[in-house]
């Protein structure tokens, strides 16, 4: 019948149902906060029917700058979510089972509207839980908030935090990529095209991508001003002299100068953990530039905020213009990095 679904959206289906049965035992998302005080981090992990991680260290943090602690009775969330997760696993094996067309899109709109609805809760408890302090707290900042990020990093006092989804967040997103997938090819059965292969390789090569671009290892621009050093703490001021460090986990570490990354890099993140390393153009607008791709000049005229005095180029005609001015060293990323 024309209003079937095919075989492989009935395997698809059955396979997102499985999925969101697994989410009930591992955790959605994951809240990391770094400082000099907790090298190590903290996390706060936010299961379907829990909160689990350093909870009670992060509570007591809490307590000092007038925010509320967390308690997983306190969030009606953890009471809904598990049975909300188990109706959605329910509905794509149902889906598959019935193999009606109009049945899967249903499903797929409804999970989509799940999705948005879930991250604007969740937005909306960030905010709460980092804008209503106690103002008899013994620690305040006035007009500072200490909302964590939805996604991505954030400097919140000398603390880092990164928000990104954990091992359930990405089977949703996994979950709703094989529903979109299963949509567009019954669409397409539905108009009467021809099966074709290289459809179904566009499609997924599309979703991984994206997928993969979630934990992109791209830099962040760095915000003058604003932006605190996650070695020295101080705020970056010279747009010429900053740094990043991009995690494998897609968390960026920024810095003000040379020498606080390369201290960091001894001190703080093991090789094994890094994707990349970028530096600011000194000349031009900035840009950040991979050091492998960088020619450096180690100067003691350059006068860094840190003094590490050293300057990243992206081509050597920038680099030999300002090496006429600042007598130094011309280095590559391999010898910087031995010092």
């Amino acid at each position: 019948m024309k209003d079937n679904i095919g075989i492989i959206s009935r395997v698809l289906l059955t396979v997102c149902a499985i999925a969101l049965a697994a989410v009930l035992f591992v955790p959605l998302w994951k809240i990391d906060l770094i400082a000099p005080q907790y090298p190590e981090g903290l996390s706060l992990l936010i299961y379907p029917n829990k909160l689990a991680g350093n909870v009670d260290i992060i509570n007591g943090l809490n307590h000092y700058i007038g925010m509320k602690t967390l308690h997983t009775s306190d969030f009606i969330e953890f009471t809904i979510l598990p049975w909300l997760i188990a109706l959605y696993a329910l509905l794509f094996l149902a889906a598959a089972i019935a193999g009606r067309k109009k049945f899967l899109y249903t499903v797929f709109i409804l999970f989509v509207v799940f999705g948005i609805v879930a991250m604007v809760d969740f937005y909306k408890w960030e905010y709460n839980y980092g804008h209503n302090l106690n103002p008899d707290a013994a620690i305040q900042v006035p007009g500072m908030s200490y909302q964590p990020p939805l996604i991505g990093y954030k400097q919140l006092l000398n603390f880092s935090a990164y928000s990104f989804p954990h091992t359930g967040g990405w089977i949703f997103i996994g979950v709703g990529a094989l529903a979109l997938l299963c949509v567009i090819l019954e669409l397409k059965r539905k108009k009467g095209i021809p099966k074709k292969p290289a459809l179904v390789n566009t499609v997924t090569v599309v979703l991984l991508a994206v997928l993969l671009n979630s934990c992109s290892t791209a830099p962040e621009p760095i915000k003058t001003g604003t932006d605190g050093c996650s070695f020295c703490k101080m705020t970056i001021s010279d747009a010429r002299y900053g740094a990043e460090i991009v995690s494998k986990k897609g968390k960026i570490f920024k810095f003000d100068d040379a020498h606080c990354v390369l201290a960091y890099l001894k001190k703080d993140i093991a090789d094994k953990e890094i994707a990349a390393i970028y530096f600011t153009d000194f000349s031009g607008k900035h840009s950040l530039i991979n050091v492998n791709e960088a020619y450096f000049l180690q100067s003691a005229d350059l006068k860094s905020p840190m003094g590490g005095n050293v300057a990243a180029f992206s081509n050597k005609d920038s680099l030999q213009q300002v090496a006429g001015q600042f007598t130094g060293t011309i280095l590559s990323w391999t010898e910087l990095n031995k010092q």
